[in-house]
């Protein structure tokens, strides 16, 4: 592709050199390599622009700076000046991979909660309706039965279009996004128009640091998205849901509990019926419909009515909705595993005493016959957070089963003395069993009819670190092992 097809959308001038052949795009030097373009993005740490004469000496056949280079270039490599990098990385990164965005069915999602179980949620949802979808956010790029990794929630520019041509080459007719504000500040959702943009909500969070300034700056980046989507839905429940969709030119729908919203919740409860944990909630005026979704806590009411608002622009039957909704889970997050008792088994990644504190206090509404935790704490660690946990569980499990998690360089036993201090600070009970697959059987085995146990610290995570070796452990694997082993023990 020539250089000049990748620059159509963006202003540009060429400081020296020839409209060049380009194959791919490149903001790593070490990855440079003949026939590809560097692209010098500014981070908080560095800037690529000290690193234009490794990607030259790497073969690469053109820079895009915004800045001026400290070394001659050699007259063979195209340097092209742009305003902003970012912005030309994700404009350019778009032209390369064949605007994606336009041959899928799109939803992008922002707020300071909720954006990750929304994302689950709609994908079930259109996947319900037999359509293969992807999604990118918090757990990765997922498509396909497959999840790779990203270092951010919303990744750099080129990897979202990747993905997106990737998915479609996999078959996939629709993409959910979580449009986090770091993300859009620095433009890695530029080069396409979302069939939908979401909001979730929006509180204190992301404000200091090398984030955002101020929370003035937080919601206007928030904001930013209602600039390139078609159709637009908010939480009119937050105070902030007009400021931050100010952009958008169209017909706004709402969703909430109140009165005036355009899709409105009633009777929402909480439901726990034969290891289901959820809750149960009417919609009027957009839709009337009736359903249980599969992630407890009220809160969630409003993760489902965005969802509902998002598929609600595409043709999309009720049956999918409620149907996707009631198995809609995030991997990871009170993530439901199928048991044979009438007890009810959850995986979470509750790690620290906050989120431990949320989790349990949620399960809790649900009055349970008895609350199981079972945690442990990573080494290498602070200490206070060990006590921190322990004291938490301690007050609001019924019983803690106290294991292993991400041990690192300490010892197990050292870790686990540690927690106890902050649980002799309660008078909840206890057990200790260092090994995780003999802790989960414990809990298993002792399970009683009603009873809500977590399994608290690994969530999406799939290995256990012991002094510094990663060994790979699912605790979804685990309980199957474990549910095999007690029937051919029977």
């Amino acid at each position: 592709m020539k250089l000049s097809e990748l620059l159509e959308q963006i202003r540009y001038t060429f400081v020296q050199g020839t409209d060049t052949e380009i194959c791919d795009l490149v903001y790593d030097s070490r990855k440079a390599a003949p026939g590809t373009a560097f692209v010098c993005l500014k981070g908080y740490t560095s800037d690529g622009h000290k690193f234009a004469a490794s990607a030259v000496e790497k073969g690469a056949s053109a820079l895009i700076v915004s800045d001026s280079l400290d070394f001659d270039v050699p007259a063979e490599v195209a340097v092209v000046k742009v305003d902003d990098t970012r912005y030309a990385l994700a404009m350019m990164s778009a032209a390369l991979f064949g605007n994606p965005a336009r041959e899928l069915m799109t939803v992008a999602i922002t707020g300071t909660k909720g954006k990750t179980t929304t994302t689950a949620m709609i994908a079930e949802i259109f996947e319900h309706a037999g359509i293969k979808t992807g999604t990118i956010g918090t757990l990765g790029i997922v498509y396909g039965g497959n999840t790779f990794k990203t270092d951010n929630t919303t990744p750099e520019s080129y990897e979202i279009q990747k993905a997106m041509r990737d998915m479609l080459n996999a078959g996939c007719r629709a993409m959910v996004i979580e449009a986090s504000s770091i993300g859009l500040k620095h433009h890695r959702l530029n080069g396409m128009t979302f069939d939908v943009g979401i909001f979730t909500n929006f509180s204190h969070d992301h404000v200091g640091g090398v984030e955002h300034k101020d929370m003035a700056e937080y919601q206007f980046c928030k904001s930013l998205l209602f600039r390139q989507v078609r159709n637009a839905a908010a939480n009119c429940d937050d105070e902030k849901y007009a400021e931050i969709t100010r952009d958008f030119k169209g017909s706004l729908r709402t969703f909430g509990f109140s009165e005036n919203a355009g899709l409105r919740a009633e009777n929402a409860r909480l439901l726990s019926d034969g290891g289901f944990i959820g809750v149960h909630f009417e919609t009027k005026g957009l839709k009337s419909l009736s359903l249980d979704v599969g992630v407890p806590g009220i809160f969630n009411v409003y993760n489902a009515l965005a969802a509902i608002s998002a598929v609600s622009f595409f043709d999309i039957p009720d049956e999918a909705i409620a149907a996707g909704l009631k198995v809609a889970h995030v991997k990871g997050r009170v993530e439901p595993v199928s048991v044979p008792g009438n007890y009810s088994l959850l995986i979470d990644y509750a790690h620290n005493a906050l989120s431990m504190e949320n989790v349990l206090s949620t399960l809790r509404e649900y009055h349970p016959h008895r609350l199981i935790t079972l945690f442990g704490a990573g080494g290498n660690r602070p200490k206070v957070r060990r006590y921190e946990m322990g004291e938490t569980s301690g007050r609001l499990s019924d019983l803690s089963v106290i294991t292993e998690d991400n041990s690192r360089f300490e010892d197990v036993m050292d870790i686990i003395e540690d927690i106890k201090t902050g649980l002799a600070k309660t008078d909840g009970k206890y057990v200790v069993v260092p090994n995780r697959k003999d802790a989960i059987r414990y809990c298993m085995t002792h399970a009683e009819d009603g009873d809500i146990i977590v399994l608290a610290g690994k969530g999406h995570e799939d290995y256990q670190e012991i002094k510094g070796v990663k060994y790979h452990m699912d605790e979804r694997e685990l309980i199957a092992e474990i549910i095999e082993e007690l029937k051919a023990e029977s």
